[in-house]
């Protein structure tokens, strides 16, 4: 039974959902990725949206009035509604546009279904990353494991690694922006590892789930960014946590690691 008194088997026709969610999505941003019309503007915080963001959003959101009218949506391009109600969906309609509207695949639809706990906590339950243009989806519910699907066929299982070492590990990151005061501590992190590079944004995470990576690390994060990330990490058997180790995607940034190595990490992040 998970926190709320459901049983994992519950959340199935949820992950279903997400995963027409995801479908509808896909739709809309491969036909749109690399289009020479393709319309960008830039929003108040100075990052790029593109008609693709919004329209793949707008489709998400269309598909969770119809079929789960009494959940409340959190979606990066049009906002909050429901925001208080005990269940809502959080919405990246493309995590990565940077590298979408530059012809670079790393790019993703997140989609994430949260629920309030009985103790006044929140846990995400249902996650899917979809990113067509890696030919790979990412799946998981609570309590059900976490799986990754290859070219719409082959479906396995996803681990951590259980590397124990940091000297063994290989890391990624964002960039080396964001970081402030810690800066410093973490370019120490990294340079104690065994490799590291800046694959960045949800395919870093991804790739801690999938056992390729050891720890994944951003410092500047929205809920949109890493709620369905937290669940695919965690149910791989991984830590998902803020750089203060708090766990969950509330903390305004993202560390995934495997079992072994995350109070190395946060403790390196804290030095």
């Amino acid at each position: 039974m998970s926190s709320n008194g459901k049983s994992p088997l519950s959340y199935g026709e949820d992950l279903t959902l997400a995963h027409r969610l995801a479908d509808a999505a896909d739709s809309i941003t491969l036909k749109r990725y690399q289009a020479l019309d393709l319309t960008i503007t830039t929003k108040p915080d100075n990052t790029p949206v593109t008609d693709a963001d919004k329209s793949s959003e707008q489709a998400i959101r269309a598909l969770l009035h119809a079929h789960r009218p009494d959940d409340g949506i959190v979606g990066e391009e049009f906002g909050n509604e429901g925001l208080e109600k005990e269940r809502y969906w959080v919405i990246d309609p493309i995590d990565g546009t940077k590298n979408f509207l530059r012809g670079v695949p790393t790019w993703a639809t997140l989609i994430a279904l949260i629920e309030r706990t009985p103790d006044g906590g929140q846990r995400t339950v249902v996650s899917v990353v979809s990113a067509p243009a890696l030919f790979r989806r990412w799946s998981a519910h609570l309590g059900g494991g976490a799986f990754v699907t290859i070219n719409h066929e082959d479906t396995k299982r996803i681990h951590v690694s259980g590397i124990e070492k940091i000297e063994d590990a290989s890391i990624s990151y964002s960039d080396f922006e964001g970081w402030g005061e810690m800066l410093q501590p973490f370019q120490s992190l990294l340079s104690s590892a065994w490799r590291t590079r800046g694959y960045g944004d949800f395919w870093s995470h991804m790739l801690v789930a999938e056992g390729a990576l050891e720890a994944a690390l951003e410092p500047e994060l929205a809920l949109w960014d890493m709620a369905a990330l937290d669940l695919i990490v965690t149910e791989a058997g991984g830590i998902f946590s803020n750089t203060a180790g708090l766990p969950g995607p509330h903390g305004g940034n993202g560390v995934s690691t495997n079992a072994a190595l995350h109070a190395h990490v946060i403790a390196a992040l804290k030095a």
